[in-house]
């Protein structure tokens, strides 16, 4: 059976806890080396709020690594929910790696947008929404995040840094479609940008009423893998929720996008994970935010919907 690697690692700061996860996973070059063009996600929910963003410091290691196997331009793409990007870029000090790196940035909200049907609240899929071409075309995605807790989907951590960063303003809400539909919309518009390469800065995440008005956790880990699902899995339990109970990772799950059983996933690192396992305080909402599950005929049929799409692409 496929064991999914995660490299977990010590995080006395941002940028010692990612350099190490990467140095734990020598599968990267292999795969980085395939790529036409690598593209870096860090997360930018708004551009005002500090602890909402990816830390420069974690980005600037990643692409540290990363830039002794790739020699192009990257991209550093984002799309934020609140503010502009070019605001974030400047406040978080990002403009630093734009002097030391060939960039290309771009905005994911003013770029070509791809129609997208997904489901509404009545899980009927009627919904139209528009995903950043930039996004759909790249090859090699490199999601970049701290671990925080949300308030419709318990935890967000580098999937859904893609997909809701990919949905271009103005229809974002429109994948908010209850708890039942956001998790059902997450995990369809994953399959078709899965991140290539995965990273959560643990050193300091977001626990409370996140992914915005939360306040610091500090998980003091710090987590990568070629395998998204996988990662978020394993950061979700040390954050101390169950992957099982987080909808979009469970549907991806069984879609076999990856897996979030710990008996598939091989960590490398720090095999005494369980030391480091925190109980972040979830969002007031936590409670109802269970209230995903689907009846199983309806599970199957929106699966197996899912599924043939993937397979006639």
């Amino acid at each position: 059976m496929r064991k999914y690697k995660v490299s977990i690692a010590r995080a006395e700061e941002s940028s010692s806890g990612v350099t190490k996860a990467l140095l734990n996973l020598n599968e990267i070059q292999a795969e980085i080396t395939k790529c036409r063009q690598v593209l870096i996600k860090p997360n930018f929910v708004s551009t005002r709020v500090r602890l909402s963003a990816t830390p420069i410091e974690a980005v600037r290691a990643a692409m540290d690594y990363l830039s002794k196997i790739y020699r192009g331009t990257f991209i550093i793409a984002e799309g934020p929910a609140l503010g502009e990007l070019r605001d974030g870029i400047e406040r978080f000090r990002y403009t630093e790696l734009l002097e030391y790196y060939d960039i290309e940035l771009i905005d994911l909200n003013k770029d070509d947008g791809e129609d997208f049907l997904i489901w509404d609240s009545s899980l009927n899929r009627s919904v139209k929404i528009k995903v950043a071409k930039t996004i759909l075309e790249s090859d090699c995605i490199v999601s970049i995040v701290r671990p925080k807790t949300h308030d419709t989907v318990v935890v967000t951590l580098t999937i859904k840094n893609i997909v809701m960063g990919a949905v271009q303003r103005g229809y974002k809400s429109s994948v908010h479609q209850g708890y039942k539909g956001i998790n059902v919309n997450l995990a369809y518009l994953a399959t078709y940008m899965m991140p290539r390469l995965a990273i959560i800065d643990g050193y300091e995440g977001m626990q409370g009423n996140g992914p915005i008005g939360g306040y610091p956790a500090t998980l003091g880990v710090s987590l990568a893998g070629l395998n998204a699902l996988s990662v978020d899995a394993m950061c979700a339990r040390l954050m101390g929720f169950n992957p099982l109970d987080i909808g979009y990772l469970y549907y991806l799950h069984r879609l076999k996008l990856g897996s979030i059983d710990i008996e598939d996933i091989e960590i490398t690192g720090l095999t005494d994970w369980m030391k480091y396992v925190k109980k972040f305080v979830p969002h007031r909402s936590y409670r109802e935010q269970l209230n995903w599950r689907l009846p199983p005929h309806m599970e199957e049929r929106i699966l197996e919907e899912i599924l043939e799409e993937v397979k006639n692409r």
